[in-house]
């Protein structure tokens, strides 16, 4: 057994950064079906990407295109705070090529290194960096490979790709600048990266001509402060931070010709103030999905390039709210719309004003747009033939019908363009995921993962509990056999909107089996409100994310007949909205939960950000009602003397800007106040992220020790 392989658990879980390097991702196709380009680090614990190449036509030989360290000289990565922000927002953890862009022949590809902008020809395999003004961020080719659009110091600005005798980027210059320092130009603002899935702010057209641009003004969002307590010599970090109920980036869009010609994008942004989407392809106008400020109404406005102007293409509503999902809007090839919509008590799949998919499926976003059909992923919907707990799929759909094209249970996603689809599949029976490049269906070529095996494997089995089905993970420690009495349970969830953690694969699984190992049943729920089963369970939640509670009760109860659930000893951990679940869970629910651990838990809801928040809860000036019913410092429970004290830890990232450590102390102020005893573990130079190794193995170490002098283990 070597050293690596005696790794302890945490040691190694924190070293591979939760085994996720090494991994390939990040996958494009050529047109041609001649390569499929990836991301890969070289090892299981070094965190720099590389740029990788698989050629089909040449026995499916993988090559590197570009190595950081050897593009960089060796020398350290250095980051500037726009990236850094860039990179919190995705939950981007790895360095390296951590992102790339390519043109519509996937022969170049661009990406930024320490803030510089390098080129890699994907055909020769040669990489070279081109010099502008920097530090840039997210370079994109335009699709017919002459140019380099990217972002630097707020401004969009474009650089030729080379020839211009010394190889440099020729006739670099900025298409738009800044007017002042809270104005950026190509960028998506906070909310769009955070809560909308959209990370970025350019697009070029199909003709290379002409850029779409995001402006974002966030002169009008509240100013927050994030200091460093351990190094008072420093200046707090001051960030834009859109609090629930205040004033959002002022979000425009504009024309920008290569020619130097402007053209202003125009709707009604007063009444449709969020830009959710925008999709430029040679299918049709450019498509912009925009959303009102309550999120119940959005429009699908095509862009007429000549003038500016939109029209409104289709119109969507909903009592409680509109999802955005990947993929979406779209044109297909014969000009039709494509997109997801909530019909019927289901979540389906439109194409022009046919619905192809029915409540047989969920749709969880689509993946591509064919000649012919549509690749779409989904779960089993509520009325699937059977339940297929925890499973993602990929499916082809058409008029005629639905295919499946994922086989055997598992978390499964893929990446097509043509012929030739990558399939990625994690499942529960064997770590990691497995990545198979299919052409016309059939394997031609496996691209080969680095990870690093885990020391353990998780007993689980995956269920259903309760009188609302819940989908169930239970994890038992894997020497214990049936007779060996109830154990102290652990529940371990997110619980909450867009953080599926009951799946049918086996990493996602590996720290609550880590639990489980240290003597304890442990059981992850996902009830209403978390993403998978239907609009309608999804929706449950709207205005009391407080039933998450009431949903991770019923789950525990409903197992307690099937497992060795030991009922006087139950403790929940959880991070983010699960850290907010799990003091939920000791402050109103003591006679069920008996210990807690909560992580970067929201404490005032009013202190988290306006898409999210105002989805679920409504403005606060609105509904204050409803936010201090959902809050926790507001919790009657807390001052309520007929309610037992449990022991809770509390966790917090100090540079956390995601849930600002404001909704800690303040946490910790009203138990204060209500003579509750508590414990509060502040974590200096930490985001909400916890990427540091050592941070990421303490914790987990620091966690299970308070879990076991909390419930009176040995």
């Amino acid at each position: 057994m070597t050293s690596r392989q005696q790794l302890s658990f945490p040691r190694q879980y924190a070293r591979t950064q939760r085994y996720t390097l090494g991994v390939p991702r990040a996958f494009t196709v050529s047109p041609d079906g001649s390569r499929v380009v990836f991301l890969r680090s070289p090892s299981g614990t070094d965190r720099a990407n590389r740029l990788w190449v698989l050629d089909l036509h040449d026995g499916a030989r993988e090559r590197v295109a570009a190595d950081p360290d050897a593009l960089l000289g060796g020398a350290e990565e250095e980051l500037s705070p726009e990236e850094r922000a860039r990179r919190e927002r995705s939950r981007e953890g790895a360095g390296g090529i951590v992102g790339y862009a390519v043109d519509g022949a996937v022969e170049l590809a661009a990406f930024a290194l320490s803030g510089r902008l390098f080129v890699a020809e994907l055909r020769a395999g040669t990489a070279r960096e081109l010099r502008v003004p920097g530090p840039v961020i997210d370079p994109r080719p335009s699709p017919d490979g002459r140019y380099v659009a990217y972002v630097a110091g707020g401004a969009l600005r474009v650089t030729g790709t080379g020839g211009e005798g010394d190889g440099d980027g020729g006739g670099d210059r900025a298409l738009a600048e800044p007017e002042d320092g809270n104005v950026t130009y190509g960028l998506a603002e906070f909310i769009a990266a955070e809560e909308m899935g959209r990370s970025r702010g350019f697009w070029w057209s199909p003709e290379s001509d002409r850029l779409l641009v995001a402006r974002a003004d966030d002169s009008p969002v509240q100013r927050w402060w994030i200091s460093d307590p351990a190094h008072p010599d420093r200046e707090p970090v001051k960030v834009a931070y859109p609090a629930a109920g205040t004033a959002d980036a002022e979000v425009s869009l504009c024309l920008l010709g290569l020619d130097g010609t402007r053209t202003e994008v125009t709707w009604d942004r007063a009444r449709y103030p969020y830009l959710a989407r925008v999709h430029w392809s040679s299918d049709g106008a450019p498509l912009l999905l925009v959303q009102a400020r309550d999120q119940r109404t959005q429009l699908y406005l095509a862009v007429d390039t000549a003038s500016g102007t939109t029209r409104t293409v289709h119109v969507d509503e909903d009592p409680d709210w509109l999802e955005l999902l990947g993929g979406v809007p779209a044109w297909a090839p014969d000009g039709r719309l494509v997109r997801i919509a909530d019909e019927g008590g289901a979540r389906v799949l439109a194409v022009g004003d046919r619905t192809l998919t029915g409540a047989q499926l969920h749709l969880r976003g689509v993946l591509d747009v064919g000649e012919n059909d549509v690749l779409v992923s989904a779960s089993a919907g509520e009325e699937a033939a059977e339940a297929e707990i925890g499973e993602i799929h990929v499916y082809r759909v058409n008029e005629l019908g639905v295919e499946r094209v994922s086989e055997g249970p598992g978390v499964h996603s893929a990446v097509r363009c043509g012929a030739v689809t990558v399939l990625a599949s994690a499942r529960a029976g064997e770590p990691g995921t497995t990545v198979r490049v299919l052409r016309d269906g059939k394997p031609v070529a496996e691209v080969a993962s680095y990870a690093e095996r885990p020391v353990l494997s998780p007993r689980l089995t995956l269920t259903e509990a309760g009188a609302h089905r819940i989908p169930c993970a239970v994890l038992l420690p894997r020497d214990y056999e049936e007779g060996d009495g109830p154990l102290p349970v652990l529940l371990d969830p997110y619980g909450g909107p867009h953080g599926q953690r009951v799946v049918a694969a086996h990493n996602p699984h590996l720290t609550s089996q880590w639990f489980a190992e240290q003597g304890f049943a442990v059981v992850v729920a996902d009830g209403r409100g978390a993403p998978g089963r239907s609009p309608g369970w999804e929706k449950a939640v709207k205005d009391r994310l407080t039933l998450t509670l009431d949903d991770q009760i019923e789950a525990l109860h409903g197992l307690a007949d099937r497992f060795p659930l030991d009922l006087d000893r139950v403790a929940m951990r959880g991070w983010s909205f699960g850290g907010y679940l799990a003091a939920m869970a000791v402050l109103r629910r003591p006679d069920v939960f008996h210990a807690a651990v909560a992580g970067a838990p929201m404490s005032d809801l009013r202190l988290y950000d306006t898409h999210y928040m105002e989805r679920y809860l409504g403005l606060p000036q609105e509904a204050p009602e409803v936010y201090a019913a959902n809050s926790l410092i507001t919790d009657d429970g807390l001052s309520a003397p007929e309610n037992p004290t449990r022991p809770l830890m509390i966790i917090h990232g100090l540079a956390d800007d995601n849930v600002v450590a404001a909704h800690t102390l303040k946490l910790s102020s009203a138990l204060l106040a209500a003579g509750r005893p508590h414990e509060v573990l502040p974590l200096t130079g930490v985001t909400h992220m916890t990427p540091q190794e050592q941070v990421a193995e303490n914790l987990l170490l620091l966690q299970v020790d308070f879990l076991k002098r909390s419930l009176g283990l040995a």
